[in-house]
């Protein structure tokens, strides 16, 4: 099996390569071409298909996204844009499926379509040479489809309502890439910082997020998705000046971090079993027990193998001190910056073990929201 993994191109390319190719049918209708080629922000040139169809005083162009290898939900999307005589300058405008930032905190001011700077200065920069000084033109960008596809991706969370975001850094897509999922969870910290929050939820998963909002009432827009990158948004939020973080989630996520596992996916490590066992035998845990710990194949059993051993009272003491230890090992790991709680949850959304720190900003959130 080839490891070598196909690139492909961001939102903003395709949004680059579409501008350029409109901007020159509506100039210059005798140009009409079906490849366009771009200049991508670290000098590599780009070309791409294109069709373009044009009408009374207007001219439209399409790029057919390739997300190459990468996992991305807007692999094969449509990317439109529609060029029409404007003002002097460039005018560029939200169309269908494209996205327009409502809250602060992001890169793009309130009010404005969702097109991050990037690929702004990629689709000015790719038509600016076919504009005379004297003229100007108007784009407006579009994603059929986007407004659905949004609901799958961050853009709800982030206060950007009507669509997708037009985005991309380098151009390129690089496929199945960590760092950028990493990239694309920070945002909802700054848009959190922005409306005044201080304090927030880190939660692995929108099951937590659900949880959190519909069932403990806590504020949405404090709650941030974590994904399995615990440590590096507890990073982010030290470098942001959040002053606490409420660690809140499944109990087989969170008792990673209580034995310093900050990265919860299982393939980079997995041993829930091991932290609970070794923690229950230190805790008096018979033999019998600690094996059935162990053999468990998910910590929802867990939980039920300690009651078989313990009183219901014993199994809550364990469990709060778990999750002291988990928001112990936080704070170790950003320097002390960051006060720091943890809950524990099982599936059905009841708290399995918190500590005193996680009850005291589940109440201050409580309050602020």
């Amino acid at each position: 099996m080839d490891a070598k993994l196909k690139k492909g191109y961001t939102t903003g390319t395709c949004a680059a390569a579409a501008a350029r190719a409109a901007v020159q049918a509506l100039l210059w209708p005798d140009q009409i071409e079906d490849r366009v080629r771009i200049t991508l922000p670290r000098g590599e040139v780009l070309e791409l298909p294109v069709t373009v169809q044009r009408g009374e005083g207007w001219a439209e162009a399409t790029v057919i996204k390739d997300a190459g290898d990468d996992p991305d939900i807007t692999h094969g999307v449509a990317v439109q844009v529609r060029a029409r005589p404007g003002g002097r300058g460039i005018t560029l405008k939200a169309g269908r499926g494209v996205g327009r930032v409502t809250l602060p905190g992001l890169a793009v001011p309130v009010g404005e379509p969702a097109i991050n700077p990037v690929p702004r200065a990629m689709i000015c920069a790719a038509v600016r040479d076919f504009i005379p000084a004297d003229k100007g033109v108007e784009l407006t960008i579009s994603i059929p489809g986007g407004e659905e596809l949004a609901r799958r991706t961050f853009n709800p969370q982030l206060g950007i309502e009507g669509g997708l975001s037009v985005l991309g850094t380098t151009g390129i897509v690089e496929p199945m890439s960590e760092e950028a999922l990493r990239v694309s969870l920070l945002p909802q910290i700054d848009v959190a910082r922005a409306l005044g929050y201080t304090a927030l939820v880190l939660t692995p998963g929108r099951r937590g997020r659900s949880q959190a909002v519909e069932g403990y009432g806590l504020p949405v827009r404090a709650v941030v998705l974590s994904g399995n990158y615990i440590g590096d948004l507890l990073l982010a939020c030290a470098e942001r000046r959040v002053k606490k973080v409420l660690l809140w989630g499944h109990v087989g996520k969170l008792v990673k971090v209580a034995g310093g596992i900050f990265n919860t996916q299982s393939r980079t490590a997995d041993a829930r079993r091991e932290i609970v066992a070794s923690w229950a035998a230190a805790w008096g845990l018979p033999a019998e027990g600690v094996r059935a710990v162990l053999s468990a194949n998910t910590l929802e059993v867990v939980v039920q193998v300690l009651r078989g051993f313990w009183e219901e009272r014993r199994c809550r003491e364990f469990w709060d001190y778990l999750a002291s230890l988990a928001s112990r090992r936080s704070r170790e790991l950003t320097g002390g910056v960051l006060e720091v709680g943890t809950a524990f949850l099982n599936l059905a959304g009841g708290v399995v073990g918190v500590d005193e720190e996680g009850t005291r900003i589940m109440e201050e959130l409580r309050h602020a929201g």
